[in-house]
């Protein structure tokens, strides 16, 4: 059962009522991710929400995106995104970048991918910026290359709070009803220590090429199944007949036992 979280202070009244949409505002800046993991980590995430979204009504997910929340951040041209976030009570359609004003909701959750080039402004700047600016209601942060750099925070009374790993070290997010585990395998041929969506009770979210393998696994399974059907049904054929005959050689019609 989900706890119930506090609820996040208002946003800040907005300066002007003419600001700019995301269609006036840039969506790029040319920069590109880390490295291989951490390009392929952003996906493993946003694959797997999405395939879990599709069952539901509302939501988005998007990642190296840009996300505008203030006036200032326009002015003083601030707009670096988050490798994760997720929204839900949202519609489901396509956007440039997030912008605050135009939904009328900050992200639900944001995950941050750590580097050695970013993990001290993400673990202070950006923390800060998700807390106090946009009131994010959950982020978090992983290192791809470090397991162990791994924590959760919810804001409380506009403050956040370090959330608990359980038994099983999962972090736990109540917005999305699920968890975060770290999940030692294979994903686009690059084995590693992987952050997965997971469900409340551990099962890993598939992404989209594993839900297709599952359905190719079953598929080939229902196959052989039938086809070992179709050979039982075969050889009991044989039996069948094997012993008419020897019946007939004995002069007894097999019709009239």
């Amino acid at each position: 059962m989900m706890n119930s979280l506090s609820l996040a202070p208002p946003l800040p009244v907005l300066e002007s009522l003419t600001l700019p949409g995301q269609d006036q505002l840039p969506c790029d800046d040319g920069e590109p991710m880390e490295t291989q993991r951490h390009k392929l980590q952003m996906d493993l995430l946003i694959e797997a929400l999405d395939s879990w979204l599709e069952g539901r009504e509302d939501g988005y997910v998007g990642g190296n995106m840009f996300i505008y929340f203030s006036q200032a951040q326009i002015k003083n041209q601030d707009f670096k995104g988050p490798d994760f976030f997720a929204v839900t009570g949202v519609s489901k359609k396509e956007r440039k970048s997030w912008v605050v004003w135009e939904e009328e909701k900050a992200p639900d959750v944001i995950i941050e991918l750590l580097s050695e080039s970013t993990a001290n402004q993400d673990k202070t700047v950006k923390k800060e910026i998700y807390q106090n600016k946009m009131r994010v209601s959950e982020y978090f942060w992983y290192d791809p290359f470090d397991s162990e750099d791994f924590a959760g925070f919810t804001l409380n009374n506009g403050i956040y709070q370090s959330l608990p790993f359980n038994e099983q070290g999962w972090l736990v997010s109540q917005c999305l009803g699920l968890t975060l585990v770290r999940w030692p395998g294979k994903y686009r041929g690059v084995e590693a220590i992987w952050l997965r969506w997971a469900t409340l009770d551990g099962e890993v979210l598939s992404t989209g090429q594993e839900l297709a393998q599952k359905a190719q696994q079953q598929a080939a399974l229902a196959q052989q199944q039938a086809a070992l059907a179709q050979e039982q049904v075969t050889l009991a054929q044989q039996r069948s007949d094997k012993l008419a005959t020897k019946l007939r050689e004995m002069g007894i019609n097999p019709d009239e036992i």
